[in-house]
């Protein structure tokens, strides 16, 4: 073929994609409604595909994991539903996955035209309860449990199967979704050590720069964790810790008994509220006490899938958060102290920990080592 030919056919191609799978085109959240009231908290900057992809592929392969859903339909998805997270509801109430109201939804809600000019969507905290939800979503309804049926690493019949079940009315959603996923390669991050290789596959055929994504990553981060310690420290209702407040509750008093629950007292540290184990307890036996999933218990608490709990050992209810809201900065390691004891000991998720003080969760620590909280 003539070089004139390939351009004009690659214009061509270029020109069709654009127009199925543009994050305009992508679904209803997308653009925002004319005279909406309700309008983003601070200026949005615009995420690339790229970019969008690299900021959360983590927490959907965490998801799969955990779940079974394939981490490529859970971004796959994401992508669709929230126009790579540029979408009006995006952006507005963190649903980055058009979940609408539903009876049992308890939470913040935000209206917006979809099947109907009023339709009620749910509204989110964070992006990363956005992802959680969507994971219980398809976990805990009853029309996606032939989904789980399928492996991990099948996309397609779970795309297939997500139409079926009713996720979305687009007649051609199966195909549009599939078209996502094969268009950014993400089928990569269905594989054993996903991240890595979808990383390789951004430097090497796109021409991605991996270091300047993550520095990017690592800034965006920062900022979001100081918006969150300033919303914790001036925000008085907006979480479950607020509901205590008048009682002297803080994040610098540890082990704040607030409440006792079948036989087990609750504690409270930075904001999240947990239990001790007692002798002979499992994650399933404190699934049915406490109306959690083993496997959410697990993951709360940073432990394998086939962790079970020792008696003495912190058990959180719900998810740890990613920053210290307190007021100390610093730890002074303990003999025999790990980084995760640390983690349990303050509430702060495991992996923030890790990049913050930029080590690897069995990375042995010495007595006197000092670890950042924030």
């Amino acid at each position: 073929m003539t070089k004139p030919y390939n351009t004009l056919i690659l214009g061509v191609l270029t020109l069709v994609t654009m127009l199925v799978l543009s994050p305009a085109t992508l679904m209803a959240q997308v653009a925002e409604p004319e005279g909406a009231a309700e309008k983003p908290a601070k200026e949005w900057v615009k995420l690339t595909p790229e970019e969008y992809i690299f900021k959360w592929r983590d927490i959907a392969v965490e998801h799969m994991e955990i779940y079974g859903i394939p981490a490529s339909i859970t971004m796959g998805q994401a992508i669709l539903e929230s126009g790579y997270g540029n979408g009006y509801l995006a952006r507005v109430a963190n649903n980055h996955f058009c979940i609408k109201c539903k009876s049992s939804w308890t939470g913040a809600t935000i209206t917006h035209a979809d099947d109907d000019p009023n339709d009620c969507f749910r509204v989110y905290e964070s992006v990363e309860d956005s992802f959680r939800d969507h994971a219980d979503f398809l976990n805990t309804g009853s029309r996606y449990q032939f989904l789980f049926a399928y492996d991990a690493d099948d996309y397609k019949n779970w795309a297939k199967g997500l139409k079926k079940a009713g996720y979305a009315t687009a007649p051609d959603y199966a195909e549009r979704l599939i078209g996502v996923i094969e268009k950014y390669n993400l089928a990569l991050l269905d594989k054993k050590n996903g991240v890595e290789l979808y990383d390789e596959y951004l430097a090497s055929q796109n021409k991605i720069d991996i270091a300047a994504l993550q520095k990017q990553a690592a800034e965006q981060s920062k900022e979001e964790v100081a918006e969150s310690v300033a919303d914790a420290k001036s925000d008085v209702a907006t979480d479950i810790a607020t509901a205590y407040a008048y009682k002297g509750i803080d994040p610098n008093n540890f082990r704040v008994t607030i409440n006792a629950h079948k036989g087990y007292n609750v504690y409270l540290t930075n904001r999240t509220h947990y239990i001790v184990a007692k002798r002979g307890d499992t994650f399933e036996s404190l699934s049915k006490l406490f109306k959690i999933s083993a496997a959410n218990l697990r993951r709360f608490n940073d432990v394998a899938k086939d962790a079970q709990p020792a008696e003495g050992d912190i058990i959180y209810i719900e998810r740890k958060l990613a920053a210290w809201m307190g007021e100390e900065l610093l730890h002074s390691v303990k003999s025999g102290e790990t980084l995760y004891q640390i983690s349990q000991l303050y509430g702060i998720r495991l992996k923030s920990l890790q990049k913050v003080n930029r080590l690897r969760g069995n990375t042995p620590l010495t007595e006197g080592r000092t670890i950042r909280l924030q």
